[in-house]
Formats: C-alpha cells, sequence, structure tokens
C-alpha cells in the first residue's frame, strides 16, 4: 500500500515547494540517523522536490547500520514536513534545504528500526502515563584538533577562559551564530576545562525536536571547524589525563503545561514525581549506559578525577554524583529540573532520551524510593564509605556495559526488539575488535623486555 499524505500535509507541501521555489532552492537534503546516531543524507535535485514530500525516497536499508537485511532491504525516507529547513548560504555555499525523515517500508508502514521513530514511541508511553511533554536540554563538549588524525591541543585555555588563550574563541562564535540562523536556541558557549575543548548550551525544547537539533548541532560544529581549517570531534575521551567530553542532559517532565517536577513546598522544590523519576533514573542506569555512552572509548571518560561521574547517586551542587539538581531561579518552577551526567555527546540522542525517559518513568510507574542524598564528594570516599551508603559504580568497559543491557527489560521494551538485537550484536563486534586488537602502549610496554 503506497503512502498517502492527508488532504493537511498536502497543503503544507504546496507551501514548502512554494518556498523553495522562491529562495531558489536546487538541493533538498533528506536526513536519518543509522541506530549509533551517524547522521545518513539523501540530496535530491529540484525536479525530485515534490515527489519525495508526497511519496518519500527509496534507499537500500541494508547498507545502513542496523537497518533491514538483505532481503528485506527496500526502505523508504519520508520527509517530516515539520522539519523543513533552509540552510543558511555561508553555511553550504549554495541554495539548500534540508528535511529530517521518518522511516518506513515499502508498504508504507513504520520501519521499527527507526531511531526517531523509537523516541516516538517512547514519548506517546509517556502520554498514556499522564504527561504532555518531556523536555530535555543538553550541554554538548567538544574538541577542537588540527585534523582528525592528531591531538595537539589548539589552545592553552581553560574553564570559561577566554581571548588570548582561546585561540578557537571566534570559531565558537561563528558556530553560536549559524546556529541561531537555523532557529536553534543557544543559551551560552564557553570554553571548558580542558585545552582545545569547548561547550555550547543549548535551550531546552521537547525531546524529538531536541534530538533533531542535537544531530544539527554536531553537523554544523563539524562544518564550521572544517570551513576555519580545524577538525571539531565528539569523542569521549580524546586526550589521556585530562577531562573527557560529556553531554549532560537536564530533564523534566510537564503535565498541562505544569512542571510535574516542581514542588513549592520541597526543600529541593522537587515533587514525589520528580524523585520517582531520579529512582528510576539511579536504579536503571548501569543497564542503560551502554545506549547513553556507547563506545569503548566512553568508559575512558566515566572515570574518577576528571569531573566524570562513575558513582551512582544523586545531588544538589554536588558534581561527584551522577545526578545533580540545579539550583532554579526563585519564581521560575518551569525550570525545575534534574542534570543527567554520564551521557556523552557521540551517543544516538534518539536511543539515549528513550531510555533515560524509560527508566525515570519505570520509577514514577512503581513509586520507586529515592535513595538519601548525597552531598559530601564522592571522589574522596574510600570503598567502605561508598559501600555503607549504598553508593555503586557505573561499568568499567563496554564489554561490562553490553552484558548489563543484554539481560535488561526496561532497555528491550524501550528500543524495540529490532534495534535492541541489532544494537547488542554491534557493540559485542565492537568489543571483539577492540579486545583482540593490539594496541601502541602493549608494544611499548611489553615489546623491549618479553
Amino acid at each position: 500500500m503506497p503512502i498517502e499524505r492527508t488532504a493537511a500535509e498536502k497543503e503544507k507541501i504546496k507551501e514548502i515547494l512554494a518556498q523553495a521555489q522562491a529562495n531558489n532552492i536546487q538541493i533538498i537534503k533528506l536526513w536519518f540517523v543509522d541506530i549509533l546516531g551517524n547522521l545518513k543524507s539523501l540530496s535530491l535535485s529540484h525536479r525530485e522536490f515534490e515527489y519525495a514530500l508526497n511519496e518519500g525516497m527509496g534507499f537500500d536499508g541494508s547498507s545502513v547500520e542496523g537497518f533491514a537485511r538483505i532481503y528485506e532491504s527496500d526502505l523508504v525516507a519520508l520527509p517530516d514536513l515539520d522539519t523543513f529547513q533552509i540552510f543558511p548560504p555561508d553555511l553550504t555555499g549554495a541554495p539548500i534545504a534540508r528535511f529530517f525523515c521518518d522511516i518506513k517500508t515499502t508498504a508504507g508502514k513504520q520501519f521499527e528500526g527507526d531511531p526517531r521513530y523509537i523516541l516516538k514511541k517512547n514519548l506517546a508511553d509517556m502520554k498514556k502515563a499522564g504527561f504532555d511533554q518531556f523536555m530535555v536540554g543538553p550541554e554538548l563538549e567538544y574538541f577542537y584538533f588540527r585534523d582528525d588524525k592528531h591531538t595537539d591541543p589548539l589552545d592553552a585555555g581553560g574553564y570559561f577562559d577566554t581571548i588570548p588563550l582561546d585561540t578557537s574563541y571566534a570559531v565558537r562564535r561563528e558556530t553560536m551564530l549559524m546556529l541561531e540562523k537555523l532557529n536553534i536556541r543557544v543559551e551560552y558557549s564557553h570554553h571548558e576545562v580542558a585545552p582545545s575543548q569547548h561547550e555550547i548550551d543549548l535551550r531546552y525544547d521537547e525531546a524529538l525536536k531536541m534530538a533533531d537539533q542535537v544531530i544539527t548541532y554536531k553537523t554544523v560544529v563539524k562544518q564550521i571547524a572544517i570551513k576555519n581549517g580545524m577538525y571539531a570531534t565528539f569523542m569521549p575521551k580524546p586526550i589521556a589525563g585530562v577531562n573527557g567530553s560529556g553531554m549532560h542532559v537536564h530533564q523534566s517532565l510537564f503535565s498541562k503545561g505544569k512542571n510535574a517536577f516542581f514542588d513549592p513546598k520541597d526543600e529541593l522544590f522537587l515533587s514525589a514525581t520528580a524523585k520517582h523519576y531520579i529512582a528510576g533514573i539511579l536504579k536503571h542506569v548501569r543497564e542503560i549506559c551502554a545506549v547513553t555512552d556507547q563506545w569503548v572509548n566512553s568508559y575512558k571518560r566515566l572515570v574518577p578525577g576528571y569531573e566524570a561521574p562513575a558513582y551512582i547517586a544523586w545531588g544538589r551542587k554536588n558534581r561527584s554524583t551522577l545526578v545533580r539538581i540545579p539550583q532554579a531561579k526563585a519564581g521560575k518552577p518551569n525550570a525545575t529540573r534534574l542534570e543527567c551526567r554520564f551521557p556523552d555527546p557521540a551517543c544516538n540522542p534518539y536511543l539515549a532520551f528513550s531510555v533515560m525517559l524509560a527508566a525515570g518513568l519505570d520509577g514514577i510507574k512503581n513509586k520507586l524510593p529515592v535513595m538519601p542524598i548525597t552531598e559530601d564528594n564522592i571522589f574522596h570516599m574510600t570503598p567502605e564509605e561508598r559501600k555503607a551508603r549504598g553508593i555503586e559504580t557505573l561499568p568499567a568497559y563496554l564489554y561490562e556495559a553490553v552484558n548489563l543491557t543484554r539481560n535488561s527489560k526496561l532497555v528491550r521494551k524501550a528500543l524495540g526488539e529490532h534495534t535492541f538485537e541489532k544494537f547488542i550484536a554491534n557493540k559485542d563486534i565492537e568489543w571483539e575488535q577492540y579486545r583482540t586488537h593490539i594496541s601502541n602502549y602493549e608494544i611499548e610496554r611489553y615489546l623491549s623486555v618479553l
């Protein structure tokens, strides 16, 4: 059965086509991501615009990581009309527009392995639980290097440093301005703790829109860097001995226009709903970690001593905890939120948002009690002190994380059977390749003495 647009969608298509013609758009890019969050794109000439908007464009799904098998490979990228965006010429060098796509089968049915669909499915579960919106605000850190082969810092800057130490300031500022041109609201940007490390924070928004924005953000960061003769990377830990890059995700649930996490009578202004949500995150974090921190390299960031959370606890101003409660301004109930500090920016945002939401909703559904708040620096505690307080640790490496995910009913449900199995298989292969790889460390350490 072919894809059939509604009457309202057909009217919107007419408006988009008129806008494309008025702006002399010659190419439209259809964007989607694979299960690992890697951006994929189809480029269409102007002659194909109307057909693609009405019926989508077919492609070979067997060539996309985690999508279809060879014998069921034909899929359709159907543009989400609400994501139409004309790129500024100073970004692309030509009149180009873009859509994010929903992935369909040739029969017009939803493809189960589409990460956008997976997030939509989890948002539907949220609505069944009585909430209207899942609001998220990510803080994505990244590094600038001179190319993708070397990790020599381009500056000697530190936290909040600026000229003259931060030689990448102008590039970061150009990136920030470009994001604003693309209607992606930026709160602020700054130099991060490590040399050559930067951060641009996005204004919180609804989860699906924000996941799209994260993909666009990462693309713009990389494009502007290339334009200026640099390379930008979201690799979690590119340099040993300094802080790695995280993606702290601020999040809250809304119901009927009100923040369900806010309680004016609570000392922390947190509702019982918020505390149950935190309890769900803390209970399930070890099993969702392979999704929020999905690479071998991710676990070289999640170690004590570099401001990355390795311990399962929550606190207010405590940055050694895995979940933090930022202090909201007085009279700003909508600003009450929690901050999950464990994800990194190399994750698939659609899947990462999905599993965090699923964990939090499980805590709400089962009214899980939250563990006592921790305000002491966990990095300074002895193992005995952490054990006495019931503070566990995150997985130490990818293999441990994947094995925890492999047995997780929550993650299997959140991702769906198709993506769950494909994701686990992919991570098993990655670990096996890493496990059998002979590193420079081993050559330098052992070759001359053994």
